[in-house]
C-alpha cells in the first residue's frame, strides 16, 4: 500500500490511488505470450491433392441454353418463355429428350434464389442434366459487357 508523507503532521495518511504499473506489465507479458502462441495454435493439415486428368467433355453441336434475364424473364435459345410454359417449351426444343443437357445462363444481377427456383423448375420437368454457364476469368477480362460467353465457358 502506498503512503503519502505529510510534512505538517505526524500521522501517515493512506493513499487510495491504485498503482496500475504492475497491471500494465502483466497485460504486456500476456500480450507477448499470446502473440507468440497464436501462430503455433493453427492447425495445418498436409494434403497431397491429386492432379485432375479428366478429359474435357465434348461440346454439343447445338447446345440448349436457358437464359435468365435481369428482369427474371426466361428464354429458351432466343425465344422468350413464360415460367409456367417452360416444360412444354423445353420438350418442343428437345423433342422430348430429357437426357439432353440444359445450360443455364443467368445475369449477374439475378439473385441466387431465383436461379435455384429455375433449376427446380427444370428438375420438376424431368431435365436433370443441368450445366451452369459462366465466363472464364481470362475471357471475362477481355469480353465487353453484355457479350455472350466464350466457347468452352460452359461447364
Amino acid at each position: 500500500m502506498a503512503a503519502k508523507l505529510d510534512l505538517g503532521g505526524d500521522d501517515l495518511v493512506e493513499n487510495h490511488d491504485i498503482n496500475v504499473t504492475p497491471f500494465i506489465d502483466v497485460i504486456l507479458v500476456l500480450l507477448i505470450i499470446f502473440m507468440v502462441a497464436a501462430p503455433l495454435a493453427t492447425v495445418d493439415v498436409p494434403v497431397d491433392l491429386p492432379v485432375a486428368n479428366a478429359q474435357q467433355q465434348p461440346r454439343p453441336d447445338k447446345p440448349l441454353f436457358l437464359t435468365i434475364q435481369p428482369d427474371l424473364k426466361l428464354s429458351v435459345g432466343d425465344e422468350a418463355v413464360q415460367r409456367d410454359s417452360l416444360p412444354a417449351a423445353l420438350d418442343a426444343v428437345t423433342h422430348g429428350d430429357r437426357q439432353q443437357r440444359v445450360f443455364v445462363r443467368a445475369d449477374k444481377a439475378v439473385p441466387y434464389g431465383d436461379v435455384m427456383e429455375v433449376m427446380n423448375l427444370l428438375r420438376s420437368a424431368g431435365y436433370l442434366k443441368i450445366g451452369l454457364v459462366g465466363l472464364d476469368t481470362a475471357a471475362a477480362a477481355t469480353a465487353p459487357a453484355g457479350a455472350p460467353p466464350a466457347a468452352g465457358a460452359a461447364q
